[in-house]
């Protein structure tokens, strides 16, 4: 599939460890090195302001998107476009509409909190747009190892924890996201969802 433009969600703190912010550093400039633009959340701080400085001195093209209330604290004020918006839900709006894939950072409660609403659209089959983790220092393991706990228990399919794709380089996870086909299995375990050939559920 062809990636015009990538959405990032990160923390909008730098974390414990300097390779969190290597991380996002080298994520922007590989964006803005290859015309990829950078769709994220519009802040200045933490791997949220890295990432964007990394591909605007790449020479890459970013939009940042940030509600009122938190632009007037911590939004982004160098080269980058920023759009104003009255909501975090008209903010994931305008990300998820205006990328073509997704990448979560190393961040907190924010960054899961958009990461699993994508993957809940996603497996729900609402879009088939690749979604990824790019993580250093085992960041996002112990996710991973739930998610998989999750699906030992019954409530999420294992077709679907292939949707949730991993790389440790930007590189490596955009070659994920050029190899990605989106699974076609519906969500429910106990359910039939066949159709009949008058169309109607079966």
């Amino acid at each position: 599939m062809s990636i015009i433009s990538v959405c990032v969600n990160c923390g909008s703190n730098p974390g414990t460890q300097p390779e969190y912010l290597e991380l996002a550093q080298a994520l922007g400039a590989y964006l803005g090195e290859r015309g990829i633009r950078l769709v994220y959340g519009g802040s200045s701080v933490g791997l949220m302001g890295a990432v964007a400085d990394a591909a605007l001195a790449s020479g890459g093209e970013v939009l940042g998107v940030i509600p009122t209330a938190i632009y007037e604290r911590v939004g982004y004020e160098g080269e980058a476009e920023i759009e104003i918006v009255d909501s975090m839900h008209a903010r994931k709006d305008r990300m998820f509409h205006s990328s073509d894939a997704f990448i979560a950072l190393p961040g907190g409660i924010g960054t899961l909190e958009e990461l699993f609403e994508l993957l809940t659209w996603a497996q729900l089959g609402f879009h088939s747009k690749p979604i990824g983790l790019l993580s250093v220092h085992g960041y996002y393991d112990k996710l991973r190892d739930f998610l998989a706990h999750a699906a030992a228990e019954g409530f999420v399919k294992s077709v679907h924890l292939e949707m949730l794709l991993h790389a440790e380089t930007p590189a490596g996870l955009m070659t994920e996201f050029e190899r990605y086909r989106a699974p076609t299995d519906h969500k429910w375990t106990q359910l039939d969802l066949s159709v009949d050939a008058s169309g109607a559920p079966g």
